[in-house]
């Protein structure tokens, strides 16, 4: 069954993480709007703020607060949604905001490109983002593709007339994530030309990897026989991948030149190409 796109529907789902804003506070609980949820409210009870007794509701909700808030029922019929803020984990809350915040960027993104088309943003929304949400699960992965692979990733899933003006505003605004691994070689070549061999390997690894879109690798000598490599890939299996090609190679040469080479693995760090703000 596919799920409907969060702005096609009227009210939340049970088990839904949403983010609200605290409108108003009682002795016995929060009412909140729901950003995500135009002209919808929820209600939060005192027993569902904290895991602990709560005394003060006020010592952990204020006014103008946003919260991350998991949804426990829901009745449509009444209008009621209940919140709970004492079951949301703190990975689930991150999780939830990260996705709040893509999401904000590719409404603003597509914003723009409705307004250069003159369009209105329920036109855009029908025509852009249902259908990459349903096909990316969110639509900034969406941008993310057409900005690491190129505009025609999206050539099939929307009127064909958005694709030039989202092509120029992805380029300028939407980053790049990518992953960097970093680890080192213990290379040994005992012949008088050892350190030309070490060199020759290393150079046609590192070029042949660089050919690849997207991929850079770079080598530094540390100190006999250490060498280190960076791999910086569109994501975490790619890298991988690129360092086993490149460990595979430099170990072969290496052996038929009677010497012996090793790897020794490191930390991967999240990195991203910045673009401008929209």
């Amino acid at each position: 069954m596919v799920k409907m796109p969060r702005r096609a529907r009227e009210f939340p789902e049970e088990g839904e993480f949403v983010v609200a804003t605290v409108k108003s506070i009682h002795n016995y609980g929060a009412f909140l709007t729901l950003d995500e949820y135009p002209g919808k409210e929820g209600f939060m009870h005192i027993s569902e703020v904290a895991p602990t007794f709560v005394r003060n509701i006020r010592d952990y909700l204020k006014e103008g607060q946003k919260i991350v808030a998991k949804v426990i029922r829901v009745d449509p019929s009444k209008g009621h949604i209940d919140l709970s803020l004492k079951r949301v984990k703190q990975q689930e809350r991150k999780a939830k905001l990260q996705e709040f915040k893509r999401a904000q960027k590719a409404e603003n993104l597509l914003k723009m490109a409705a307004e250069k088309l003159g369009k209105d943003f329920e036109t855009a929304w029908k025509e852009v983002w249902v259908p990459l949400e349903l096909e990316y699960g969110e639509v900034y992965a969406a941008f993310e593709d057409a900005a690491q692979n190129g505009i025609e990733v999206l050539k099939d899933l929307i009127p064909e007339e958005w694709l030039p003006v989202l092509d120029e505003i992805i380029k300028n605004y939407v980053e790049i994530p990518t992953v960097t691994i970093d680890a080192e070689f213990e290379i040994t070549v005992p012949t008088s030309n050892g350190i030309e061999v070490i060199k020759e390997a290393l150079i046609k690894a590192r070029d042949r990897a660089n050919e690849e879109q997207g991929i850079d690798v770079k080598f530094s000598y540390i100190g006999a026989p250490r060498y280190r490599i960076d791999i910086t890939a569109p994501d975490y299996y790619k890298a991988e991948e690129v360092l086993e090609k490149i460990a595979s190679e430099i170990l072969q040469v290496i052996k038929q030149a009677g010497g012996e080479a090793s790897l020794i693995r490191k930390e991967k760090k999240i990195k991203k190409i910045k673009r401008r703000e929209a």
